[in-house]
């Protein structure tokens, strides 16, 4: 029997940092006459190419981009209620011209909020204010420490879930009290509380859905291969002029801090990877630094900081793939929906990744019979079987925060606190306290 074509397809791609993806897209846009929609938080700002990594125009081929540039400097990044809102209207605008809507970015909790229906997440995202709340309420300005104290005392529950540096999440607690006047703690109990039900109820209709048919492809590589395709790439955003952009974001937060509102460096384009870490290094420069040697070791710790926080990027972002969107998927009946595809050898990336994705996205357009996911390489079949069959994140029953003295760390779950006992570092200053320890007992 003849199937009907999807009704309203989108295609997705996602993976880690520097894997390909939005070349993928290009690729599909071209065959499949589509547009493309960013869903890289940074690139949502105008100018800073090199920071942001954005696609050049020569790289786009003609192909339409949406939601690239389109925020100043002086903005907060979207919120996850303003991103979904902002990108269903540029996927309805899209189709309304017959054209296929191609989501492509590494912002992963993005990509998540918009491919899925999910009650809960759509309830906070009313929460969600475009403007900047803290205009209204200006405790939400003070350092992280106040506003945690203040949170601890409003809704100490939500509290004591939060690691006490995670600023975003300690904020936005307080937030949602201050707008809505009840406890966040309170208000995901009772989510939780209907979620579970339902599913005793075996009720289908309040599980995570898709909101639209989805084709989605993770766009990976091998870990050794990245971290030195990343490590190079530091070197690439040297050459083509990421100090000069540096030195702009420098410029503009003068220029703010003389009219009298300075930038919050926590928030926003400022935590983009490469100008927090060479910042010290302009600075030297703009402050007439001439000694040669200091400024030889200003350059090696920024370049060395930019390509690890390069790959810590990408880790989390490979981290939230297999734990949450995995998890996200097959709760929503959706596994199927997802391949991977190897791109670790780039002078073979046509034939290992982009034709295998053209094909893929024919049938999937066709609504042919498709190969199952894990058919299609081992790696694929490894990657894509959950990590475990639940998201930490969504089961705060699950948690336990608990601090370190030794090392003063704190850890907010049981994941998290296992591997803080393992690493190196805290095993070599356990070592340490014992040494003390035995020192100090031991006889005169």
């Amino acid at each position: 029997m003849t199937r009907s074509p999807p009704r309203s397809p989108l295609i997705a791609i996602i993976g880690a940092t520097g894997t390909g993806k939005s070349e993928l897209a290009v690729e599909i846009a071209k065959r499949h006459n589509g547009e493309i929609i960013n869903g890289d938080a940074m690139q949502l700002y105008a100018g800073l190419p090199i920071i942001t990594n954005k696609i050049t125009k020569e790289e786009q081929q003609g192909v339409p981009h949406h939601l690239l540039g389109c925020i100043g400097l002086h903005e907060q990044t979207w919120v996850v209620g303003t991103f979904v809102r902002e990108a269903l209207k540029t996927i309805a605008e899209i189709r309304s011209r017959g054209r296929l809507p191609i989501l492509v970015g590494g912002t992963h909790y993005y990509t998540q909020s918009l491919l899925f229906e999910d009650r809960l997440a759509e309830e906070e995202e009313k929460a969600e204010f475009v403007e900047d709340t803290s205009e209204k309420w200006p405790i939400l300005k003070e350092s992280t420490e106040v506003v945690l104290e203040e949170l601890r005392r409003v809704d100490p529950v939500m509290a004591d879930r939060w690691h006490p540096n995670d600023r975003r999440k300690i904020q936005r607690s307080l937030e949602i009290y201050l707008q809505t006047g009840r406890r966040a703690s309170e208000i995901y109990a009772e989510q939780r509380a209907r979620k579970s039900h339902a599913e005793d109820e075996v009720d289908v209709l309040d599980t995570p859905t898709m909101r639209c048919p989805t084709l989605l492809f993770w766009v990976h590589a091998q870990a050794d291969v990245l971290r030195e395709r990343l490590d190079k790439r530091v070197d690439k955003m040297l050459e083509r002029g990421l100090l000069d952009e540096v030195e702009t974001l420098e410029n503009f937060a003068s220029e703010q801090t003389t009219a009298g509102t300075p930038v919050d460096e926590t928030r926003g384009i400022w935590v983009s990877i490469g100008y927090k870490e060479f910042k010290d290094y302009v600075r030297f420069l703009r402050e007439g630094g001439a000694d040669p040697d200091q400024q030889q070791k200003l350059m090696v710790e920024a370049r060395e900081k930019t390509q690890i926080a390069t790959r810590q990027y990408s880790k989390r972002q490979i981290r939230w793939i297999r734990i949450k969107l995995v998890n996200a998927l097959a709760e929503a009946r959706s596994s199927e929906s997802l391949y991977l595809l190897d791109g670790s050898d780039v002078s073979n990336f046509e034939a290992d990744v982009v034709h295998p994705a053209l094909d893929l996205t024919d049938q999937f357009l066709r609504s042919e019979d498709m190969p199952s996911p894990s058919s299609l390489s081992s790696t694929a079949a490894e990657m894509l079987t959950p990590k475990r069959d639940y998201d930490l994140s969504a089961n705060p029953e699950k948690w336990s925060k608990q601090y370190c003295s030794v090392c003063d760390v704190t850890c907010v779950t049981p994941e998290q606190w296992q591997q803080h006992t393992k690493s190196k570092a805290h095993r070599k200053l356990m070592s340490k306290k014992r040494a003390a320890e035995r020192e100090d007992g031991a006889p005169p």
